[in-house]
């Protein structure tokens, strides 16, 4: 364009022709930095196109200072990219109103046009590609945030969920298996005809109703459905049958149960309670039947201002004939029990007696809260 005499000031003879391609040699060398360096680019772009206004001018040089503004914006520095538009709008403002106070001609209006077509105009669409990409960004990070923690969310789900599988296994399970562990020990211990037709009337009650209990959980993992869970949930009704379960399993090795259920009659507790209260029995008499030497076992059940509380009391010191072994995971799940309802558990000796105590919120509110 310069060579075909085409400029944007030809009539300013101040300097030769050829001093046009100064600034848009410098302009145009700017460019290589518009994206590590704008701010830099910017500055020597505004001294190349003031320069440019003393020669007889290139339309070039200018088109390139437009993208050095527009470069400054959107990959400056965040305060650049907020002062830049601003500036660029007061400069166009006051380049108009100046031009119009001194020619007071219409044409002052279109010197303002210019420069803000120049300046303004690139600051402007600058900043709103730059808000656009921040906006686009922010809501990836937002998404990616999302993500996050619903995978959080899931994997805290199954922990729990297996949690509760595993607790739900030990405490339904461990019982009779318990049994049929002592008494076949019993059998193959005590070669004699009487023993071995109890001890094998026994294993098939508790491999029978051990059957049973898994049949109920696998039905529960599959999602049977809420009516037939809800009446397949023990409750503390059950604790009479569960101590005659324990007498029948546990007269071998000297055990005798007592249940004394001292909670005033009225409605039924929270399932969730009621449910956590009788797996705590259920695992309490487990143990004993593992682990406790002769004597009496005392399993207590009251409603007090506190909630509702469980006791159980096993004799504690040596125990001859066989014993089961143990693992410990019945007292974390009790604890577990208890702590997931907002209630308090403890176990442990106390002297000669082994002393499990549970106390559980009876209110639902207790427990959402």
């Amino acid at each position: 364009m310069w060579s075909l005499g085409v400029y944007s000031s030809g009539n300013r003879h101040l300097l030769p022709a050829w001093a046009a391609l100064v600034p848009l040699v410098v302009l145009a060398a700017m460019e290589l930095l518009r994206r590590s360096r704008p701010s830099t680019a910017l500055i020597v772009g505004t001294l190349g196109v003031i320069a440019n206004e003393f020669t007889v001018g290139s339309l070039i040089t200018i088109l390139i200072f437009t993208d050095l503004m527009y470069a400054a914006v959107v990959y400056g520095t965040p305060a650049a990219a907020r002062r830049l538009p601003v500036s660029t709008g007061l400069i166009t403002v006051g380049v108009t109103i100046g031009f119009l106070a001194w020619l007071r001609t219409p044409e002052a209006l279109l010197i303002g046009v210019v420069t803000g077509l120049v300046s303004f105009g690139p600051a402007l669409t600058g900043a709103t590609l730059r808000n656009h990409r921040e906006a686009a960004v922010a809501a990836r990070l937002r998404a990616e945030q999302t993500a996050l923690l619903a995978e959080m969310d899931r994997s805290q789900a199954v922990t729990a969920e297996r949690a509760r599988m595993a607790r739900e296994l030990h405490d339904m399970v461990a019982n009779h298996l318990s049994a049929i562990a002592i008494h076949s020990t019993a059998a193959l211990s005590i070669d004699t005809a009487e023993t071995s037709r109890d001890a094998l009337g026994v294993i098939r009650e508790n491999s029978v109703q051990g059957l049973a209990e898994m049949r109920r959980l696998i039905g529960l993992l599959r999602d049977a459905g809420a009516e037939q869970e809800a009446s397949a949930v023990p409750s503390l009704d059950g604790l009479a049958a569960l101590l005659g379960q324990a007498r029948t399993n546990g007269s071998a090795s000297g055990l005798a149960f007592v249940l004394a259920d001292d909670r005033p009659p009225g409605p039924p507790l929270p399932a969730p309670v009621e449910l956590a209260a009788y797996r705590i029995v259920q695992e309490s008499l487990t143990n004993a039947l593992k682990h406790a030497c002769p004597g009496t076992v005392t399993v207590r059940v009251a409603r007090t201002e506190a909630g509702l509380t469980v006791a159980v009391d096993s004799p504690y010191g040596d125990r001859p004939g066989p014993r089961a072994p143990g693992s410990g995971a019945g007292l974390v799940g009790m604890g577990e029990r208890a702590e997931l309802l907002g209630g308090e558990f403890t176990a442990g000796r106390s002297g000669a007696v082994w002393r499990v105590r549970a106390t559980l919120p009876a209110e639902v509110e207790a427990m959402e809260a």
